[in-house]
């Protein structure tokens, strides 16, 4: 397992954008497939955005393509999630996950063995 520090959140109003990072701890750290989960309140937690080791594959949820973009550089051991054209729906608490093999259920939390604190993106109209 890794260690997974989340930051960049906090209260931006719609249309604005905000980036998130996720420091990440641990020899193998970047060997790990990276995701990006929201839980807004009193739904379910969802996928947002997933890269892979070294970056060569990522791909983004339905409700956030053309406005998010998830990128890692591997030599902070960090990833990251642009978020662009923010909305009022986006507004979740926002976690970083890591797993090692996650092949095509990697918009699911089942691959993912190790995970953030998360940190709190609010929205306001």
């Amino acid at each position: 397992q890794v260690q997974l520090v989340e930051s960049g959140g906090g209260l931006v109003q719609a249309g604005g954008s905000l980036r998130l990072s996720c420091a990440a701890s641990g020899r193998t750290s970047s060997s790990y497939t990276m995701a990006w989960f929201r839980q807004a309140p009193g739904k379910e937690r969802e996928f947002v955005a997933v890269i892979s080791w070294n970056g060569g594959w990522r791909n983004n949820a339905d409700s956030v393509k053309g406005r998010f973009t998830i990128s890692r550089d591997n030599t902070k051991n960090t990833v990251y999630l642009q978020m662009n054209s923010l909305k009022p729906e986006d507004t979740a608490v926002y976690y970083c996950a890591a797993g090692r093999y996650t092949g095509s259920y990697y918009y699911t939390e089942r691959p993912y063995d190790s995970w953030g604190q998360g940190t709190q993106v609010t929205v306001s109209s």
